[in-house]
């Protein structure tokens, strides 16, 4: 699939309309049975909206392949390019969700209403969907490719919201159990038991544990999870609650570039459990004396730690008929840590009584960690309130949110090597520590206008201050204060009702993205303090200004929807890496000018028969830098190129079967090549995907409700292809190609699950 036809989208969008002309020969036609069939439509294009909405239903994530990332079902939507190493995509230092050329920290993640942060790796505000919540619990969600809900607790979303909703306890007491083996010794247990209805509400209680090897290299990839939820309805009005823990342990992958692969091969790895392999790498190629490049082609090892704990209660009031008040209070704590072999710090030897070393206590490797601690509390509130032609909304979210974090070096002797899967103690030395407090306040208005019955109108704007104030506690950096605030943030909207089956709509909105509150990442603390001085009274937030406009249609069993979109970028901030991530140094925060984003994009989701649906999506996009920059006093022509990570195609399609007994999918991803380099001279080459399961459902089996059996084959053909790109960051130029920011994907995975409902 070398050229990818776009009219493909075209295609399907008149078999649309050739398939309900011919449905229609045989059942009346009515609004009502219109609905009935589009609720069988399992990921729909947001009919009513006044901007652009994907949705996904609890069908999709159901009939995913167990223990597959949530983002990962998302993927399949347009303008979305996903990728992780692993085959579940679930390996958080190498997961990247972009939409519209807009990379992960520029966007904005929510769960039951609480605000996960960018969900970056290293995260200093949230965490990742796949901790916060099993997949397996997952209810729906949202996606808001370009102008985001105004009310949705996010200060990262430059470029949309993607918001997740997790499914309810069921109305009757039961208990399910799901087993899944797959490749490279992947196992995961998933065991939920449902309380039923009862004067007090219904509750749910799960548990998750899963383990799986590397698929190369050595090491496994664990995580362990309990999920609470509470619902009680009163009257007309709803109280819930949920708490959920994730403890994640994951034996990094080594990043490589193409010059590695080229000379080693895709399936290099780090020397991991060879500790002899890996002190002799930096005893001959790692001393400063004797340094040479391979020295960074393998680490010892490198691990992300992860303990979480996430709590929130909302109260869902109904006021009157017509107005509704909906408030969630949230708490969160993290401990993490990152792992990181060093070859350029050395363990010293320990030392006798007479003050000589004792041999073999020493080793020219050091265990060096970033360290993260997060606790943080804060409150969303909406409230509605219908007055017939008009629909307005107010909203409020304060966070307060302390974030420690710690870069430490910690002794590695080879009589005593330290676990990969536990949090090291007593550091040998500390290089920073810092404490942050990050205060955030939202407030948002808007009107939604019925000016006719087919036109919509809408008009609003939110308000964002977030105030960072950052401590050096030890070693040599910043301290001080920094804000990024606009009080008028705006978004337009309209919705014009062409007939039952048809409607356009256009926004414009302009949004804010705050700095980040840490030490690492593209953040102003992330440099020195001569560095952090010179730019903070001068420095700008990044923001953006989106103009999108498209066509929804939908009928009996269908739905499409076609949309167009510019996107100014203006004041664009990153952190340019100097040396070998590993090195840690110091980064250089630079303002890269302007991007331009164009775009169009296509959807649509119907059914073939009353058992068989077709997705498709295609996107069609072009993201370039406006500006030229200058990187260490040297000028870098940018200007025009293609922004890094930023596909200019990707097609999408999955045929979907579902006779209530025997179920599966087949579904194909098609995406273009992507350059890691600001001057566009390295970039990986395309690659199209494939990948099928099938499962069959069997109702009340002796003791069980139902009992089923799911497989499923991802990378179907085996394809060996690049998926993460900038894992270390991208860089200006990269013509030798050595530069190690590169993952391979996974090589073909099988998984079966076996579930039983009690």
């Amino acid at each position: 699939m070398k050229h990818p036809m776009p009219c493909a989208l075209a295609l399907a969008l008149s078999l649309a309309y050739a398939l309900p002309v011919s449905a229609q020969s045989t059942a009346p036609s009515s609004d009502t049975a219109d609905r009935a069939e589009l609720e069988r439509v399992t990921v729909s294009v947001g009919r009513g909206q006044l901007r652009s909405v994907q949705s996904l239903t609890q069908a999709e994530f159901d009939n995913a392949p167990a223990g597959s990332s949530p983002l990962a079902t998302v993927a399949r939507l347009p303008g979305v390019n996903f990728q992780s190493a692993d085959g579940l995509g679930n390996y958080e230092w190498s997961t990247r969700f972009t939409v519209r050329g807009f990379s992960q920290n520029q966007l904005g993640f929510t769960l039951d209403d609480v605000p996960l942060g960018d969900m970056s790796y290293g995260n200093f505000n949230g965490l990742h969907i796949s901790r916060a919540i099993s997949s397996e619990n997952v209810g729906r969600a949202s996606l808001s490719q370009g102008a985001g809900a105004l009310e949705a607790a996010s200060s990262s979303n430059l470029g949309g919201t993607l918001q997740f909703y997790s499914n309810d306890p069921t109305g009757q007491f039961g208990f399910r159990a799901s087993q899944t083996l797959g490749s490279d010794s992947a196992t995961r247990t998933f065991l939920r038991v449902d309380s039923g209805a009862s004067s007090l509400g219904q509750v749910y209680l799960s548990y998750t544990n899963q383990d799986a090897d590397k698929w190369k290299g050595s090491g496994q990839q664990k995580l362990e999870q309990w999920n609470f939820k509470w619902v009680k309805t009163v009257g007309d009005s709803r109280l819930s609650a949920f708490a959920n823990t994730s403890r994640r342990r994951e034996v990094d992958y080594q990043d490589l570039s193409l010059d590695l692969i080229k000379r080693r091969g895709d399936t290099l790895d780090n020397f991991y459990p060879d500790f002899a392999a890996a002190v002799n790498a930096a005893n001959t190629l790692c001393q400063p004396s004797n340094y040479v490049a391979a020295c960074d082609d393998q680490y010892y090892a490198g691990a992300g730690l992860r303990n979480d704990e996430l709590a929130g209660a909302t109260a869902d009031l109904r006021l009157a008929s017509n107005a509704t008040w909906k408030t969630t209070a949230y708490y969160h704590h993290n401990k993490g840590m990152g792992l990181w072999f060093t070859p350029y710090t050395a363990t010293p030897a320990l030392k006798d009584a007479q003050g000589n070393d004792i041999p073999g206590t020493g080793s020219p490797i050091a265990e060096r960690t970033t360290e993260y601690g997060i606790h943080r509390w804060g409150v969303v509130s909406n409230a509605e309130m219908d007055l017939g032609e008009h629909l307005l909304k107010a909203g409020v979210w304060f966070e307060d949110n302390d974030f420690d974090q710690a870069r430490r070096f910690y002794a590695v002797r080879p009589n005593a090597l330290p676990s990969v899967y536990q949090f090291p103690s007593n550091p040998m030395s500390t290089q920073w520590q810092y404490g942050f407090n990050t205060k955030t306040t939202q407030f948002s208005l808007s009107d939604t206008w019925s000016v006719t019955k087919e036109l919509t109108v809408g008009a609003g704007f939110k308000s964002l201050k977030v105030k960072i104030d950052g401590q050096l506690e030890a070693g040599t950096g910043p301290s001080g204060s920094i804000t990024a605030q606009k009080n008028f943030l705006p978004q337009l909207g309209i919705n014009y009702r062409l007939s039952a089956s048809n409607e356009l709509y256009g926004t414009i909105a302009r949004n804010m993205r705050a700095y980040q509150g840490a030490a690492t990442g593209t953040s102003p603390f992330a440099t020195t303090a001569a560095g952090f001085d010179a730019i903070k009274g001068n420095l700008k937030p990044e923001t953006s200004d989106t103009i999108e406009a498209g066509w929804r249609t939908s009928g009996r069993g269908y739905e499409g929807s076609v949309s167009a979109y510019l996107v100014n970028f203006k004041d664009r901030l990153l952190s340019i890496q100097q040396g070998s991530g590993i090195q840690g140094n110091p980064v250089v925060l630079s303002n890269v000018g302007d991007v331009r984003a164009t775009g169009v994009e296509g959807a649509l989701s119907f059914r073939l028969a009353p058992t068989l649906t077709w997705y498709n999506s295609v996107s069609l996009s072009k993201s370039t830098y406006r500006d030229d920059v200058v990187s260490g006093g040297t000028p870098v022509a940018i200007r025009g190129k293609r922004v890094a990570d930023a596909p200019d195609t990707m097609v999408k399609s999955q045929l979907g079967y579902d006779d209530g007994a025997l179920f599966g999918s087949i579904g194909v991803d098609y995406m273009s090549k992507r350059y890691y380099t600001y001057t566009n001279d390295a970039s990986v080459p395309d690659r199209t995907l494939v990948n099928v399961s099938a499962g069959y459902k069997m109702k009340n089996v002796s003791m069980l409700r139902e009992l089923s059996l799911q497989a499923s084959v991802s990378n179907l053909f085996d394809k060996h292809y690049i998926s993460t790109i900038g894992s270390n960051g991208f860089t200006n130029s990269d013509p030798t190609g050595t530069y190690a920011t590169l993952l391979p994907g996974a090589p073909r995975q099988f998984y079966v699950t076996l579930t039983g409902k009690f």
